[in-house]
């Protein structure tokens, strides 16, 4: 048994919180600083929330002796991605009543607001709460939300897939009634069964650290799998669900200058049949709440618990857990971890239009009013909207009587047209928010990628590379929120304007990058970049991909395993 005096400050925080209440109330009603008090901000993360800072206004507020502009990012929990037009359009009017105007669309498939100020926390849970959604366990030590692959091709199975999505999503919610109480006066939400305050789960110090879960539906890898504790591979069997590959340990952040920390893809362990897989999920979860390190945070995901005791260890107590054996893996194949763009059909007549959706920010610019036409089609359409894991959007179940009306709305607002012409590079580009908000983030991300992809585009269409999917992905610090390390092209901010450059992921998610040049600033990243796209485009296969491409010519070596990530 651990030693209660190791154990990290945040499991103290949580031991002590009466099933995450802690101080919340008194913090959120103090109306003398816009912050909560500092045990309270490990708690609101449970209720899917981070208190931020605006980092922009610093030194202007410093100078007139103010405290830092204190905001709340929230991150509502939507189980694969999957939201009715009337959630669209309420998560519309809350970003422009209490955030900062816009939609953030995540690397986890759902919402996130900017921007919302303390007082206004209540207002803006019950806002979303009214249509069905919530954000308890958006953030925090427990389980995320749930990805489900949001490919449109694959629409027949989609359904299948996302209802298990919505079945794990639902067993490993928080059982405490904390977050009713503090933000929704003690009102149950209409689909959640009534809660005692107990976790059977998760028991009253939750996990040791966030953990994730994703499907996907082969060939189509677009929720990244691999970069998750829990990677459910979809196995189809005559046009039916069959059942699931389970990859376990996967994980994307590291810490600068600590080589015994490090990305990790999840190993794959067996198959299991569809009645089976939230009870897996269930057990892979109490194993990290017993087994995974509660002293230093920095090693307590699962992908160090799995390292520590060894994967036949750890698949031995998962099987003993269930009381049944995990059958051998069943054959797949994945071709890309990217999405697809423009109008596909479904089997049952129904359309899906894949949508690109800058840096996953839904707003209203000078040139192109994405969000007033995205509202505007929300008024009429009668299917959903798919949110994807790469931060993008699937208008999806168009009625086809529908079909011109959409093209006439989103082309008025300058989303769709002719003269729109984007590299797939673009097309296939992640960025986290980083500044002006995140704390942890050294250097931008969101806002400055396309301006580095401006200078990138003129690259590639010059080397004839302009339809070349090619994955870039960039973040403000080494914390892997758009998992940079499956970038064929990875961009890692560590100061201010410099960037550690990675290349040689796998172009479908089944392998990592490797540290190439590190401290770039724009300059050093074009100029690194440009031979080696003028090399691609001049020697590579058929059909080879950037990432196999930089391996082959020896740039890198392959990452074969998370712990020779460094190597």
């Amino acid at each position: 048994m651990t030693d209660k005096s190791q154990l990290s400050e945040v499991e103290h925080v949580k031991d002590a919180s009466n099933y995450l209440r802690g101080t919340l109330r008194q913090s959120v009603q103090n109306p003398i600083t816009g912050a909560l008090y500092p045990d309270d901000t490990h708690l609101i993360k449970f209720h899917g929330s981070y208190q931020q800072t605006d980092r922009d206004l610093e030194s202007e507020r410093k100078r007139q002796k103010l405290e830092p502009l204190y905001s709340f990012m929230i991150r509502v929990r939507v189980p694969g991605g999957v939201a009715s037009p009337a959630q669209w359009q309420r998560m519309d009017d809350l970003a422009n009543e209490y955030a900062n105007g816009t939609l953030k669309l995540t690397t986890r498939q759902t919402f996130q607001l900017h921007g919302v100020l303390k007082r206004d926390l209540p207002q803006t849970i019950q806002g979303f709460n009214a249509v069905l959604m919530d954000s308890i366990a958006g953030c925090g030590d427990v389980n995320r939300n749930v990805m489900c692959g949001a490919n449109p091709h694959e629409s027949r199975l989609h359904a299948a897939v996302h209802e298990v999505s919505k079945q794990i999503s639902a067993h490993l919610t928080p059982q405490t009634t904390a977050y009713w109480e503090l933000w929704l006066n003690g009102e149950q939400h209409l689909t959640t069964e009534p809660a005692e305050d107990a976790e059977p789960i998760y028991g009253k110090t939750y996990l040791p650290r966030k953990f994730k879960i994703a499907l996907a539906v082969p060939p189509y890898n677009d929720t990244d799998i691999f970069a998750n504790d829990i990677g459910l591979v979809a196995i189809e069997e005559n046009g039916a669900l069959a059942g699931f590959n389970v990859a376990v340990g996967g994980g994307m952040g590291m810490t600068f200058g600590m080589p015994d920390t490090y990305p990790r893809l999840a190993d794959l362990i067996g198959f299991v049949p569809t009645a089976q897989v939230v009870d897996v999920c269930e057990k892979i979860v109490t194993i990290q709440r017993d087994w995974g390190n509660r002293q230093n945070r920095k090693f307590s995901r699962l992908k160090y618990t799995l390292d520590r005791v060894g994967l036949d260890g750890f698949v031995a107590e998962l099987q003993q857990r269930l009381g049944y054996d995990i059958e051998p893996a069943r054959a797949y194949r994945f071709d890309t971890s990217s999405d697809n763009f423009g109008w596909v059909q479904g089997p049952d007549g129904k359309l899906h239009l894949g949508l690109f959706v800058e840096g996953g920010r839904v707003k209203d610019t000078e040139d192109v009013q994405l969000k007033t036409a995205l509202r505007e089609v929300a008024e009429f359409h009668t299917g959903e909207f798919r949110l994807t894991g790469n931060q993008n959007l699937v208008i999806a179940n168009i009625e086809p009587t529908h079909r011109a009306r959409v093209e006439e709305v989103l082309a008025r607002y300058g989303v769709l047209g002719p003269t729109i012409k984007r590299t797939a590079l673009r097309l296939g580009a992640l960025a986290c928010v980083a500044l002006n908000t995140c704390s942890l983030a050294f250097a931008e991300a969101e806002r400055y990628l396309p301006q580095l992809l401006n200078r990138l585009d003129a690259v590639i269409r010059a080397h004839g590379l302009a339809n070349a999917g090619i994955l870039i992905r960039m973040t403000g610090c080494p914390n892997g929120c758009a998992r940079p390390y499956l970038g064929e092209i990875g961009l890692v901010g560590k100061a201010v304007g410099r960037y550690n450059l990675y290349l040689g992921a796998s172009h479908a998610g089944e392998r990592l990058n490797k540290l190439y040049r590190e401290m770039l600033d724009e300059d050093g990243i074009i100029g690194e970049l440009t031979p080696l796209l003028a090399a691609y485009a001049q020697y590579r296969l058929p059909t080879e991909r950037f990432g196999d491409f930089v391996i082959r010519q020896g740039h890198v070596a392959a990452t074969t395993h998370g712990q020779n990530f460094h190597a």
